[in-house]
């Protein structure tokens, strides 16, 4: 029997047993606060207990941060320690407090290399309590991610894949099917205009651009406060529709 065939048989059989014993976590979801965001999600937010990915617009550092700022002000407003896992430690603390998320409430777990991270994730989802697991990883292999999804569903965990690129090349990974619940792209857009000379609210192109069972959209937003808010910028209704892109299942 396949590795591939094994893991399958062995997740499904966790699965009826957590239905079994009455275990299984009813699902819960984390709105936005922004209604023209929230009525595209199946349930007016992101779900608890699945699995999320995260990457900026380009293979650039900026977008690539900015998708990770996006992804610390949706931990920021869940509740609990939050375990963010990785293998290079270069996350600026005062951007994240910017974004909502302290430090105190962070506890960071460094791997070697991106099987550890994981790894990591599938651990600290399994144990329960947090608030959110993030992790941050090039390659998401649907294997990998379906063993996240079924842990975040057996403790109501939120887990959170931040996809950074190091090369042009791995960016094109993005693409390739997950168990993912929802992906999104954030892309950085020019910061609001202010009456006097000055740099205003950062600013976001952020796109839901798959979701199991809703719509796909674009919305122009303004990025997170210091409680992990967005609102939704001036202008931006015309990109909240369904935008042509088809919504995959996969």
């Amino acid at each position: 029997m396949s590795d591939a065939r094994e893991l399958a048989i062995a997740d499904l059989r966790e699965r009826i047993a957590a239905l079994e014993g009455g275990v299984a976590k009813q699902k819960s979801c984390l709105p936005f606060g922004v209604p023209e965001i929230d009525r595209v999600l199946p349930g007016g937010g992101l779900a608890y207990g699945a699995l999320h990915e995260f990457a900026g617009g380009g293979s650039g550092t900026v977008d690539g941060a900015a998708a990770a700022l996006f992804a610390a002000g949706i931990a920021a407003r869940t509740e609990g320690k939050i375990a963010w896992c990785l293998t290079r430690p270069d996350l600026f603390f005062p951007a994240l407090a910017q974004a909502g998320l302290h430090p105190d409430r962070v506890v960071f777990v460094e791997g070697n290399k991106e099987e550890d991270v994981l790894a990591s994730m599938e651990e600290c989802l399994s144990f329960g309590g947090l608030g959110a697991v993030v992790g941050e990883l090039v390659r998401l292999p649907m294997t990998a991610s379906r063993r996240l999804q079924l842990a975040a569903e057996r403790t109501g965990t939120m887990a959170i894949a931040v996809r950074r690129w190091r090369r042009q090349a791995e960016a094109n990974d993005f693409g390739q099917p997950t168990a993912s619940k929802t992906r999104w792209r954030v892309s950085v857009l020019p910061s609001a205009e202010l009456p006097v000379p000055g740099l205003g609210r950062a600013r976001w192109l952020l796109e839901l651009i798959r979701s199991r069972a809703g719509e796909c959209a674009e919305f122009e937003i303004g990025a997170c406060d210091d409680k992990g808010r967005i609102h939704l910028s001036p202008g931006s209704a015309d990109r909240s529709h369904t935008s042509g892109r088809s919504v995959h299942t996969a």
